[in-house]
């Protein structure tokens, strides 16, 4: 069933900025709908049309940072037909809103991502330690790195994270004032010398996740995980959070997430 996912992974993503539905893919790959839609979501961590908009999303940053084409005609062409929606979803993965995002370039310049430890809203909460590696692949491909680790909810890196850190290389990490629950630790790695517009949406995505989610409550509030990052093939999941502001002391002081 894993080539399956895949193969449907591979559909999705050739085909973000078309009208596809789930029948379309379930056919692709022959399987039914139901079926296709329960494997896809235990074999990557999110749903087929949360996979698909996550493609789209992306594109649509690289577009903001392109030029100056218009958010509406840019929903467009990447598949939306609301720019409503579009904008509402945008903001809810990535972060920022579209306007905000593409204004992201000048804001950086002025005041880049710094190593920072970020902590999450619970004052006495639970800690993770750990340490991210890089492959022999992922290092080359970037050289010197900016390494951001970060708790999420579920095993995609949307909107903000509980907690984080940005790094300076791989190495040990430190996630504190985590509140109660069930977490997923993520990672992602970027071009540390490369300029803004590269930072927030690179040509390779180096990424990873622990192998096992963190439960965090009282009677354990510490726990450890190891981080492989690798270069991921073009069709998986992008990274949508805009993780350089997490980090930058202009915009860090800023953001609230939400529940927080």
């Amino acid at each position: 069933m894993r080539d399956a996912v895949v193969e449907a992974a591979r559909f999705l993503a050739v085909r973000c900025g078309e009208q596809v539905t789930l029948g379309d893919v379930a056919d692709h790959v022959g399987y039914s709908p139901f079926h296709l839609s329960r494997a896809f979501e235990r074999e990557l961590g999110q749903p087929p049309g949360q996979f698909l908009a996550a493609h789209r999303f992306q594109r649509a940053k690289q577009l903001l940072l392109a030029g100056d084409e218009r958010v509406i005609d840019i929903c467009h062409e990447v598949g939306f037909s609301s720019v409503g929606t579009f904008t509402t979803r945008f903001t809810a993965a990535v972060g920022q809103s579209p306007a905000r995002f593409r204004r992201l370039p000048e804001v950086l310049a002025e005041a880049p991502p710094e190593p920072v430890i970020v902590p999450g809203s619970a004052r006495d909460g639970g800690m993770v330690t750990g340490v991210v590696r890089l492959t022999a692949a992922a290092q080359a491909a970037l050289g010197q790195v900016s390494v951001y680790v970060g708790l999420f909810r579920k095993r995609s890196a949307r909107g903000f994270p509980v907690c984080g850190t940005l790094l300076a290389g791989a190495g040990d990490f430190l996630l504190l004032g985590v509140p109660p629950g069930t977490y997923w630790v993520l990672s992602s790695a970027l071009p540390a010398r490369a300029g803004p517009v590269r930072q927030l949406v690179p040509g390779i995505q180096i990424s990873g996740a622990a192998r096992l989610p963190v439960h965090v409550s009282a009677r354990q509030p510490v726990h450890h995980r190891e981080v492989w990052l690798d270069v991921a093939p073009r069709w998986e999941a992008p990274v949508l959070v805009a993780l350089p502001p997490l980090a930058s002391p202009r915009t860090l002081k800023r953001l609230v997430p939400a529940g927080r």
